[in-house]
């Protein structure tokens, strides 16, 4: 075991409210306090993936009930567009279930960024694998953030995924940044990892030069269809030790609480947020599962004394 891995691991063993203390530490120091980022996530391409991951609904490989949609027109990206700006989001994200676009689609989204940052919102796209004349496109149309996850650790990436490798994401990523767009990149907690694997997933995420300058950490919905339906969530204390682990090694990334927060509860939200988490999706649905509803989140940071930036 590397002595990098080993220094991972010594965090994850820590006293638990001895490493959320020191997480939330690190956090003061690069960050106001009390604020929170907030993006809404729409699924402009919905279904019929040809990619085999074992978690994703959206997987043409698996019957999981979700319908195939074809891209949306752009009058209906706008609208949800200005729908998530008038809900408190600063971010819009647009996430498309394809291998990697076509010419043709790719235009039609760098339209959309076009016209979602003339709206005054930043954008993000994830769409698949990009080759570097696809990044190139989507930097020139002014797209600032590219989400293209590692999902996992490279150790564990083949139990997941067989029909991409851990480098086709490694490029992508590359491309990303030779395009001038910043990095969104992150997992999946609860994927039959254990926690030397999770050690290893933050660390990858933290050695990619730079680091990702949003971090979003998923936790598992085991969608009935899918290889890993009967997947046991993991403990919430894990959940917190992860979001404050990433938050050690990333320290001026946003650490975003994703998918999986509606069966967190908001005690274990805000232990999160303690943690050093800083970043929400808002909106009742994140490509096709469930969220927390706009009013809910709104009351928990009222609660918490939040404020949405």
């Amino acid at each position: 075991m590397s002595q990098d891995l080993q220094r991972v691991l010594d965090l994850f063993q820590m006293p638990f409210l001895d490493l959320v203390h020191q997480a939330h530490q690190v956090h003061r120091q690069h960050f106001r306090a009390g604020e929170i980022q907030a993006s809404t996530l729409l699924s402009i391409k919905t279904g019929g993936c040809p990619e085999d991951c074992a978690y994703c609904p959206q997987s043409a490989h698996y019957d999981t009930g979700v319908k195939s949609q074809k891209l949306l027109d752009i009058d209906a990206v706008l609208d949800a567009a200005r729908h998530a700006k008038s809900q408190g989001a600063s971010r819009f994200c647009m996430g498309a279930a394809w291998r990697s676009p076509k010419g043709k689609d790719l235009e039609q989204v760098a339209e959309m960024v076009r016209e979602v940052k003339a709206l005054g919102l930043e954008t993000c796209a994830t769409l698949g694998l990009l080759d570097d004349q696809q990044a190139h496109t989507l930097g020139e149309a002014g797209l600032d953030y590219y989400n293209h996850n590692l999902d996992t650790s490279s150790d564990h990436y083949g139990e997941i995924i067989t029909t991409r490798t851990y480098q086709d994401r490694l490029n992508t990523l590359h491309h990303v940044r030779e395009a001038g767009m910043k990095v969104c990149c992150g997992g999946i907690l609860g994927l039959g990892e254990n926690r030397e694997q999770r050690a290893r997933f933050l660390l990858e995420l933290s050695l990619l030069n730079p680091a990702p300058e949003s971090v979003p950490i998923n936790h598992l919905i085991a969608t009935p269809g899918t290889p890993l339906e009967g997947s046991r969530a993991l403990d919430w204390s894990e959940v917190v030790r992860t979001v404050a682990v990433a938050r050690i090694l990333m320290p001026t990334s946003f650490v975003r609480l994703s998918a999986g927060r509606e069966g967190m509860g908001e005690p274990v939200q805000a232990w999160c947020f303690m943690a050093g988490a800083n970043s929400i999706f808002l909106g009742e649905k994140l490509l096709t599962a469930p969220n927390p509803d706009l009013h809910q989140d709104h009351l928990m940071l009222e609660k918490l004394n939040l404020t949405l930036v």
